[in-house]
């Protein structure tokens, strides 16, 4: 077995690919894809593998959300199709990939329930869900049974941000400078984690077990904040005629909730920001991922940098360890109520 499971590593399977190039077009987000053969090509993805020691990935399905690629149905077809192309990668290479993590789509949440299921019958160890379904916040009340089957088959949540170009200030047509993606992205993880926070998700669900994507995002550096604002003076911003706008009471303070959140060490090579999550969530809930292959060695310079990242904090042998292949291989394990 790997000593490095990569928690993280986006991939096309080869029908799915063949059905993305016919429903979308060769420009924005496809052409980068068509260009970067490391999601897609095995040769190429493999060669960069090697590169590195003892090295397996986790494979997790790649963006866009498939609720973006079509309809309820076209959407739901794309799901069910990325879910058997992983599913047959990781049994003609469970030497590469010890697992995967499978799709859904929200647009249709009864088909949703059923692909749990039969997805895990497959061998899907958890769910990649994006941060928001088409402008629709994950606490949606139409999405709880979704998590609700998730949560009884006792698997977990990697949440992957999504966000366009969506402008910066009201008077702008669209982001400028790509701050869409460099800081766009982290907000959109932050809002999600609260919704799920202030909807009493881990409430209903105390065990359930949701990843998130560049180490928790905004919310480490900000603990602060959230104690102070939202433990201590929640409600003392909002006018009585918004009430509506803050959360129902929680069993627990908020600061709580948000340290039940997993982490990965997806942060482009960051020691220091790697430092702070790792301070906040704790040796046992943090797992090492890459996102793997965006970058502009294909996979290479993310890998390499992380492994660098966690190098310099100096851990112990068992902290590393941990963080390298121990937690993943916890979280993948279900847990049933």
């Amino acid at each position: 077995m790997s000593k490095i499971i990569d928690a993280w590593t986006h991939i096309f399977p080869p029908a799915y690919f063949a059905k993305l190039r016919s429903v979308a077009t060769a420009t924005g987000p496809l052409k980068r894809w068509i260009n970067l053969r490391s999601l897609y090509n095995l040769d190429v993805r493999f060669r960069i593998m090697d590169q590195f020691e003892s090295y397996g990935q986790l494979l997790t399905p790649s963006m866009p959300p498939v609720e973006e690629l079509g309809n309820a149905a076209e959407a739901a077809d794309l799901a069910k199709l990325m879910n058997d192309g992983l599913a047959d990668l990781v049994g003609r290479h469970p030497d590469r990939f010890p697992a995967f993590i499978g799709a859904l789509s929200f647009l249709d949440p009864d088909g949703a329930v059923r692909e749990v299921s039969r997805a895990i019958g497959l061998g899907a160890r958890g769910f990649q869900i994006c941060t928001h379904v088409r402008g629709k916040p994950l606490d949606d009340p139409t999405f709880l049974p979704i998590f609700d089957a998730i949560a009884d088959h006792g698997v977990g949540i990697w949440l992957h941000p999504v966000r366009g170009p969506v402008p910066d200030y009201p008077t702008l047509d669209k982001s400028r400078f790509e701050i869409w993606w460099c800081f766009g992205w982290p907000y959109e993880s932050s809002a999600a984690m609260s919704h799920l926070v202030f909807s009493g998700l881990f409430d209903r669900h105390p065990h359930l077990r949701i990843v998130t994507h560049h180490m928790g995002a905004m919310i480490p550096y900000f603990a602060g904040r959230i104690e102070q604002g939202w433990d201590l003076e929640m409600g003392t911003r909002t006018p009585p005629s918004d009430a509506r706008l803050l959360p129902k009471p929680l069993k627990k303070r908020p600061s709580e909730y948000f340290k039940m959140f997993y982490a990965d060490t997806a942060l482009s090579g960051s020691a220091p920001a790697t430092r702070c999550g790792l301070d906040y969530f704790g040796e046992r809930q943090v797992v090492f991922a890459s996102d793997f292959p965006f970058d502009a060695e294909g996979g290479a310079y993310l890998i390499r940098e992380t492994v660098r990242a966690i190098d310099e904090l100096n851990l112990s042998p068992s902290t590393r360890a941990a963080i390298h292949r121990d937690n993943l291989m916890r979280l993948l394990a279900p847990i049933l109520n």
